[in-house]
């Protein structure tokens, strides 16, 4: 979802009314300070191994297929979503301004439309980000403009727009971040983004051929597992899980390798490129893959994006169930979002440099 996807659905609204398995595995924890400057989020350490990347039965995607083996090196792992605490830190400490803060020019914006599309309002052009902004009532699912609205002036520090602040969700994961943000806070912590291959090894948490990161037992079973949309999407929400937006880090239990909110609560930016036929074209016993060298969305192929992975607390068994470990979803690299945040990881190799 990005700010010209949404102009684009805008423009359309009007131009159409116009027109009339296996057991986690058993080991010992192990758990470090990061060692960098975000000393507040501990990391995990994710042994290696070979897995079997993508869905394990019929309700995947098709971009979830074919079912492939991958092997991944050892590494450590944000054990929570980097949270709007430890972001203000950075912020704090580099005087980093965040995509969503700036404005961008009409020729940066027209260059990501169609050709011959209309000059877009000025209101496009305001630094912001995207706002969920839920209906009163059952809309098509098939129309973001329905729930999603660009606001100036929303960015990590207002999450919804002016008005809005982060008190009191200062554990809470940050979002209104690009993948340029996430990036630049990696680096910043002497980490880095993970690779597809390693969000979805760490998801899994030793687990095979399961759904979740808990196992294959349904969110509705039980205490609850994720925050995510309880009731109709995008409408009617409930506080099943405890929550009807973000909720804040650690609040629900741990997957196999004691990381958190693997599932829900929000998206997550991974390093690769999305291409929708990449699962095809790697093979199997890939080691360590990194992505495509180039994206591909056939639903805008002129835009290169990055993949996102985890659902979020608008995901929903009527609407991307992207809580399941082998989902994929895609965004542009410039694109704030009120249920995309990130956390991050470090090769082994590289800890404690």
């Amino acid at each position: 979802m990005t700010r010209h996807l949404i102009y684009l659905s805008i423009m359309a609204a009007f131009t159409a009314c116009g027109d009339g398995g296996k057991a986690p595995v058993q080991q010992d924890t192990v758990i470090a300070a990061t060692g960098g400057p975000d000393t507040l989020n501990r990391i995990v350490l994710i042994p290696g191994g070979s897995f079997s990347m993508g869905a394990d039965d019929s309700t995947g995607m098709p971009d979830e297929y074919p079912k492939h083996t991958v092997r991944v090196d050892s590494f450590w792992m944000d054990e929570h979503e980097v949270t709007n605490r430890e972001f203000a830190a950075f912020v704090a400490a580099t005087g980093y301004v965040t995509t969503a803060e700036k404005p961008i020019s009409k020729e940066e914006l027209m260059a990501s439309l169609p050709p011959g599309s209309p000059e877009p309002d000025s209101s496009m052009l305001a630094a912001g980000a995207l706002v969920f902004t839920p209906p009163h009532h059952r809309v098509p699912l098939n129309d973001v403009s329905q729930w999603w609205s660009f606001i100036a002036g929303a960015s990590w520090r207002h999450p919804e727009g002016p008005g809005s602040d982060i008190k009191g969700r200062e554990d809470h994961p940050v979002t209104q971040v690009s993948y340029q943000d996430a990036q630049a806070y990696a680096q910043w912590a002497g980490k880095r983004l993970p690779t597809e291959a390693e969000w979805e090894y760490a998801a899994r948490g030793g687990l095979s051929n399961q759904l979740y990161p808990w196992g294959s037992e349904a969110l509705t079973t039980g205490v609850a597992k994720a925050n995510t949309w309880n009731g109709h999407f995008p409408y009617d929400t409930t506080t099943t899980d405890g929550f009807t937006a973000t909720a804040p880090v650690k609040s629900y239990r741990p997957n196999g390798y004691q990381l958190y909110d693997m599932a829900g609560n929000v998206w997550e930016w991974v390093s690769d490129l999305y291409d929708v036929n990449y699962y095809a074209q790697v093979g199997n016993g890939a080691a360590n893959p990194a992505g495509p060298a180039k994206g591909y969305d056939p639903e805008d192929p002129g835009q290169q994006k990055h993949v996102i992975r985890g659902g979020s607390y608008m995901c929903s068994d009527e609407y991307c169930r992207g809580y399941r470990v082998s989902a994929r979803m895609k965004t542009t690299p410039e694109s704030g979002l009120a249920n995309l945040g990130f956390r991050c990881v470090r090769s082994v190799a590289n800890h404690g440099q």
